[in-house]
């Protein structure tokens, strides 16, 4: 199995829990998801709710019940797509009062898998998943930057082997659903245009990333900095010069963390205080990551 994933999570996880802590505006994400997807996990207690309320199982019942586990997270890089993903996980493990395991597809064993076997390597993620979702236990698979898999078959260019690849990928999220919930997918790319259009139909939620508005850097750089005692004013300042202006794009999140602060803190180490200064120099002179198209 370690051959074929990068990370074996088991959850929840205290590690992950923290770090959730750390990201911007995601209560709202996964409510938005959970929200779905308790109607897949819970599906005895959607029965019995429609028939304390409405005495009879509404045919729509039967309808959400068939929806499928699948959750596609799409938008530029840097923007939070992986960790939300496992922190979604982690947090609905901690709601439902499950252990689970969150097992995320190893980029390298794709690229190998172009070449032929991929089909096969499809087959094996989804067999390890199903294994893993036991009666109290929940199984989580990532497929990160998953237009490399499941790549739309409309497109010419595209080999007889990599088309059969993405018709196995559909075959197995259909067959989740015989799991009543117990297995989820999540599906990262950057390019959801090039996701095939039957993928796309299948997505119980498709939950965009977009990177940081002006009162998200701000919440990034008070966190970050907090003890600085930074002003109201120069906080906005720092964020205004973050963001999208013009035809200029805007810094992602992990340009913030990954990329800003480092810098600034490397600029007044050792000898100098981190100022608002050095860090609106900072901003002024690190360029943000080109958006992925």
């Amino acid at each position: 199995m370690a051959t074929i994933f990068d990370n074996i999570i088991e959850l929840p996880n205290e590690e992950i829990q923290t770090q959730t802590e750390s990201l911007i505006g995601f209560d709202t994400k996964f409510d938005r998801i959970y929200n779905n997807l308790k109607l897949l996990l819970d599906q005895d207690s959607l029965t019995k709710w429609s028939k304390r309320y409405h005495k009879i199982e509404l045919p729509v019942i039967k309808q959400l019940k068939e929806k499928y586990p699948l959750i596609i997270l799409a938008g530029d890089a840097g923007t939070g797509k992986t960790i939300s993903a496992t922190a979604i996980a982690d947090r609905m493990t901690r709601e439902l009062g499950k252990e689970g395991f969150f097992l995320k597809l190893s980029t390298r064993v794709r690229g190998e898998g172009l070449h032929g076997e991929m089909g096969k390597l499809v087959n094996d993620a989804f067999q390890q998943l199903k294994e893993q979702a036991g009666k109290r236990r929940l199984a989580f698979l990532l497929i990160d930057e998953a237009d490399a898999i499941a790549t739309t078959r409309s497109t010419s260019q595209m080999h007889q082997e990599e088309k059969a690849a993405v018709n196995t990928l559909i075959q197995k999220i259909d067959e989740l659903r015989e799991l009543n919930g117990r297995a989820i997918l999540f599906m990262s790319t950057n390019r959801l245009h090039f996701i095939d259009e039957a993928i796309l139909r299948r997505a119980a939620v498709v939950l965009e990333f977009n990177r940081p508005t002006k009162d998200e850097c701000i919440k990034l750089y008070q966190r970050g900095l907090e003890g600085l005692e930074l002003t109201e004013k120069q906080l906005e300042e720092l964020a205004t010069l973050s963001v999208k202006s013009n035809e200029e794009v805007g810094y992602s999140f992990s340009d913030v963390r990954l990329k800003v602060l480092p810098e600034a803190i490397a600029s007044a180490y050792p000898d100098k205080p981190l100022s608002f200064e050095i860090l609106k120099q900072t901003i002024q002179t690190i360029k943000p990551s080109p958006e992925i198209k």
